[in-house]
C-alpha cells in the first residue's frame, strides 16, 4: 500500500500550468556558471540570493551527460531500457530548459547588480522576460533590499566625514577666543550649521523630487537661476582646493617630524635622558619661544642633514616624491578603503589627550591675570574660532548626497541632529580638555596641538606617523574630487585628456607646496577658507533657498523674511572680522 500513499507536496515554485518536475540532473548550465555552486542549477528557491536555502539542491559535481531521449518507437519496443536511461522522477522539456537558464542568468545578473546603486536599472531583467515556471514571491511585511543603511550608520558617516584636520586646531581655536567664549562659539556655530543644513535637506525633500541625484547647486539652479549654482559650485571647489592645501602643510609637517625621530635615534642624539627628569613644563614645548625647543647644552649645527631636511622649504617639495603619483591615478576608488583610518585617527587623538591630561592634570586660573595659567573668558581674537568653526562643521555641499541613503527618510532631521551634537561634542571635549590640562602659558598652544609636544615622546610620534599615513590616503580622494569637478566644468562633453588631467594635478600640487613653504599656519588657512566658503554655503545660500521655496509656496512672512537675512549679515562680518585678527 505504501507505493498507494501520496506524501504531502512540498512547496512548489512552479506555474500551475505545467506539473512536471525539473530534472536536477540537467545539463543546461548557466553562462558563466560555478561548479562551486551548492545550488542545482535551474532549481528555483524561494530566497534567489540566499546561498543556504532549504529549498536548493545539492549541485551533481560529477555527472556523465545523458543520453538522448528515445524515440518513441524505441520507447515502445522496450519500456525498461527506457526507465533505466534516466533517473527516477526526472522529467525534462524545453519549457524546463528554458526556465533553469532564464533563471539561472536572472541569479547570476542579481548578484551583480548588488555592486550597483538601488537606483541604477542596468541588468535588471523585465518581468515580462521571466517565465511562467519561475516564480519569486515577496512575503508581506518584509522590506525589500534597497542597498541603503540604517539611522545609526548614517549618523556615523555625518560625524565621520565633518571630523577633520581641525580637531587638532580646536585648543588653539578656544585660546584664540578665551575659554568660555570658546564654548558659547562652539554651541552656538553647531547649531547655526545644523539648522542651514537641515533647511536644505527640507528644500530636496520638497523641490528635489524631479532632479537625479540632485546637489545644492542643482537647487540653487531651480530656485534661484543659473547665477546661484555657479557660484554653489565655485565655493565648493574653494572648500576642496583648502582642504588640499591644510592637509599638504600638515603632512609636511608629520613626515619632518618622523624622519626627525628617525634620523635622532639613529645618530644617537641623547636629547631624552636630558630633560627626563626636569620639571613638568620640560615635557611640552612653546613653539613661540624658539629657546625651548633645544636644550641649552645642546648646540644647534648646521650639518648636511639640516640643510637637506628643512620643514620650511625643502620637506614639501620631497613630499611631492610621494603624492605626486598617487593623485595621478585615473580612479581614487583604491583609497576608499582606507575610510575606516578617519575614525580611528579621531579616537586616538581623544585618546591621546585624554592621556595627556590626566598626567597634567588641572592647570587653569580664571582670576589671577598675573598667573601663568591664566585663562581669559573673552579675547577679541575670538573671530578666528568663528571663521575656523564654520569650515569645522561644514558638509553642506555634500549633505543631500549622504541623508539620502538612510533608510529612514522620515528620521533625518533626527539623525543629522545627532550627529552633529556628536560633532560638537567631540570638538568641545578636544579643545576645552587640552586647555584646561595644558601646563604652560595658554598663549603657547599652536595651532597643530603636536607641536606642542617633544620629538621623542612615543605618542606623539605614533599620532605623526599614523595621521601621515592617514592623509596620504585621503589626500588623492580630495584631489581627485576636486579635479573631477573640475574637469566637468572645463570639458562637459568630453573626456578631458590625460595632458590635461597631468597639468590640472601639477597646478593643485603647486599651490599646496608653495603655501606649505610660504604660510604653513593651519589655523589661519582654516578660518580664512570656512569663512569665506561658510559665507556662501552655511549662512546665504539655504536661507535664500528656504525663502524662495517659501515663496513658491505662499508662506513667506515679514518675521521668516527678517530672521533669515540676518544669518548671511552675521556671515559676512565673520568673513571682514578675519582681517582684523592678530596672530
Amino acid at each position: 500500500m505504501l507505493d498507494k500513499i501520496e506524501p504531502p507536496r512540498p512547496y512548489t515554485w512552479r506555474s500551475s500550468a505545467d506539473q512536471t518536475t525539473t530534472d536536477s540532473g540537467s545539463e543546461s548550465h548557466p553562462l558563466m556558471s560555478s561548479d562551486a555552486s551548492r545550488r542545482s542549477f535551474g532549481a528555483t528557491c524561494m530566497f534567489p540570493d540566499s546561498e543556504t536555502s532549504d529549498f536548493e539542491a545539492t549541485a551533481p559535481s560529477t555527472q556523465a551527460p545523458r543520453e538522448p531521449t528515445p524515440t518513441p518507437a524505441a520507447r515502445a519496443a522496450n519500456p525498461r531500457q527506457l526507465a533505466s536511461a534516466r533517473r527516477p522522477f526526472s522529467y525534462q522539456n524545453h519549457q524546463d530548459q528554458l526556465a533553469d537558464a532564464t533563471y539561472n542568468r536572472f541569479h547570476y545578473y542579481n548578484k551583480l547588480r548588488s555592486y550597483a546603486p538601488y537606483e541604477d536599472s542596468t541588468l535588471m531583467i523585465p518581468d515580462h522576460v521571466i517565465p511562467l515556471p519561475v516564480f519569486i514571491p515577496f512575503i508581506p511585511g518584509q522590506e525589500r533590499n534597497t542597498q541603503k543603511q540604517s539611522s545609526l550608520v548614517t549618523i556615523f558617516a555625518v560625524w565621520n566625514t565633518v571630523m577633520g584636520s581641525s580637531l587638532l586646531t580646536m585648543p588653539w581655536g578656544i585660546e584664540r577666543a578665551g575659554f568660555v567664549t570658546g564654548i558659547i562659539l562652539m554651541a552656538l556655530m553647531g547649531g547655526i550649521c545644523l539648522y542651514t543644513t537641515y533647511r536644505l535637506l527640507e528644500i530636496n525633500k520638497i523641490h528635489g523630487a524631479g532632479i537625479v541625484d540632485g546637489e545644492v547647486a542643482d537647487l540653487c539652479k531651480l530656485l534661484l537661476g543659473r547665477p546661484a549654482e555657479i557660484i554653489a559650485k565655485f565655493f565648493s571647489l574653494i572648500v576642496l582646493l583648502g582642504a588640499n592645501i591644510v592637509y599638504w602643510i600638515l603632512m609636511t609637517n608629520f613626515l619632518y617630524h618622523s624622519v626627525d625621530y628617525i634620523y635622532e635615534r639613529a645618530a644617537g642624539i641623547p636629547i631624552e635622558p636630558l630633560i627626563m627628569n626636569d620639571t613638568l613644563s620640560t615635557l611640552v614645548l612653546c613653539p613661540r619661544e624658539k629657546n625651548n625647543t633645544i636644550p641649552e647644552n645642546i648646540v644647534e649645527s648646521e650639518s648636511i642633514y639640516s640643510q637637506v631636511w628643512n620643514i620650511n622649504v625643502t620637506v614639501p617639495v620631497f613630499l611631492v616624491l610621494i603624492i605626486g603619483p598617487l593623485i595621478n591615478f585615473k580612479s581614487a576608488t583604491f583609497f576608499t578603503k582606507f575610510n575606516s583610518l578617519g575614525t580611528l585617527s579621531v579616537l586616538y587623538l581623544v585618546l591621546f589627550v585624554l592621556i595627556k591630561a590626566i598626567s597634567w592634570g588641572i592647570n587653569v586660573d580664571f582670576t589671577n591675570v598675573s598667573s601663568p595659567l591664566y585663562a581669559p573668558s573673552f579675547l577679541p581674537s575670538f573671530p578666528a574660532l568663528s571663521g575656523m568653526l564654520a569650515l569645522s562643521f561644514f558638509i553642506h555641499n555634500i549633505i543631500i548626497s549622504i541623508m539620502r541613503n538612510n533608510r529612514n527618510q522620515e528620521k533625518n532631521g533626527r539623525d543629522l541632529s545627532i550627529a552633529y551634537i556628536l560633532v560638537t561634542l567631540t570638538y568641545t571635549f578636544i579643545g576645552a580638555v587640552f586647555y584646561i590640562s595644558f601646563p604652560l602659558k595658554k598663549s603657547c598652544i599652536s595651532d597643530n596641538l603636536l607641536n606642542n609636544f617633544q620629538n621623542w615622546d612615543v605618542m606623539t610620534v605614533a599620532a605623526r606617523m599614523f595621521l601621515f599615513f592617514q592623509l596620504v590616503t585621503v589626500f588623492p580622494l580630495i584631489a581627485y574630487m576636486l579635479r573631477v569637478q573640475v574637469m566637468g566644468i572645463l570639458f562637459k562633453h568630453s573626456e578631458p585628456g590625460f595632458v590635461n588631467i597631468l597639468a590640472f594635478n601639477v597646478l593643485v600640487v603647486a599651490i599646496c607646496v608653495l603655501f606649505a613653504v610660504l604660510l604653513p599656519r593651519i589655523g589661519t588657512i582654516i578660518r580664512f577658507t570656512g569663512a569665506l566658503s561658510g559665507l556662501i554655503y552655511i549662512f546665504t545660500l539655504p536661507s535664500l533657498l528656504h525663502l524662495a521655496s517659501l515663496r513658491i509656496r505662499g508662506e513667506l512672512t515679514i518675521p521668516i523674511l527678517i530672521i533669515h537675512l540676518i544669518i548671511p549679515i552675521f556671515g559676512g562680518g565673520n568673513l571682514i572680522a578675519q582681517f582684523f585678527v592678530s596672530e
